[in-house]
């Protein structure tokens, strides 16, 4: 049975709360107030909890409110936890060497990937901005393209109908019927690209892992800016990222 609403109401505010100071960092409040819609007595007695169990910090000079360590120490846990990050990052930086190009790591998270490996190229200046423990939707992400084209027929519609179908850029893919022929696509030259689909002015070419013993499901990608990413380059980083992924799947197999 599908869950439509949090059954403890307070946890989706102090939930909101943290998202809210991830997002945008140190904040008073009545800032945090009027983001949220919620009244000040309530924002001050959710942010009291949060003080007390270490997950707020309270600036004594400024008075704003901003998160604590203890949600990194968190994260890194479980990102500690993942064994695959530890197998795979070698063959990562073999390929961030290979092409001097930035690779990302994602689990899938439901309709959803989340980023939990980043390697940075050291020979290109333009940095991308992607976090650990970021989501991506996967409909309109390489890296996403590439594990629902590992899925059933069925899993692929379910994801669909759940996602929050929307043109983040004018290339998104909006239209189911346009999905399935690029997921038809992807199967058959073993690799996923983004478009510009996700992001302007960035395309990624991505590769899904097969891990059945993993308990989970894994893609890797390379990002760059579109003037790095013509037909010809994205061809000779498709061919570096299937050679890597048969490493990958020595390895891990």
């Amino acid at each position: 049975m599908e869950m439509k609403s949090n059954p403890i109401q307070v946890a989706d505010k102090l939930f909101a709360v943290i998202e809210l100071l991830a997002a945008k960092g140190s904040m008073g409040l009545i800032d945090i107030s009027n983001d949220l819609d919620l009244n000040k007595t309530t924002v001050h007695r959710l942010l009291n909890s949060l003080v007390y169990m270490g997950y707020v910090f309270q600036n004594p000079d400024t008075h704003k409110y901003r998160l604590g360590f203890k949600i990194c120490g968190i994260s890194n846990q479980i990102l500690n936890q993942i064994d695959i990050t530890r197998v795979v990052r070698p063959y990562l930086k073999e390929l961030v060497n290979l092409t001097g190009e930035t690779v990302h790591l994602v689990q899938l998270d439901g309709i959803n990937a989340v980023y939990i490996d980043k390697i940075e190229s050291t020979t290109n200046s333009i940095r991308l901005v992607s976090q650990l423990g970021k989501q991506l939707p996967l409909y309109s992400s390489g890296v996403g393209k590439a594990l629902m084209a590992d899925m059933m027929e069925e899993k692929v519609v379910r994801i669909w109908e759940k996602s929050e179908v929307k043109k983040v850029t004018e290339h998104t893919i909006t239209d189911f019927a346009v999905l399935q022929k690029e997921l038809k696509e992807i199967r058959s030259r073993g690799y996923a690209i983004d478009n510009e689909e996700n992001e302007e002015g960035i395309r990624c070419v991505a590769a899904s892992l097969e891990t059945k013993n993993a308990g989970s499901s894994y893609a890797f990608s390379i990002s760059a800016p579109i003037y790095r990413m013509d037909e010809n380059r994205i061809k000779e980083i498709a061919n570096h990222i299937l050679t890597i992924k048969g490493k990958i799947q020595e390895a891990i197999s």
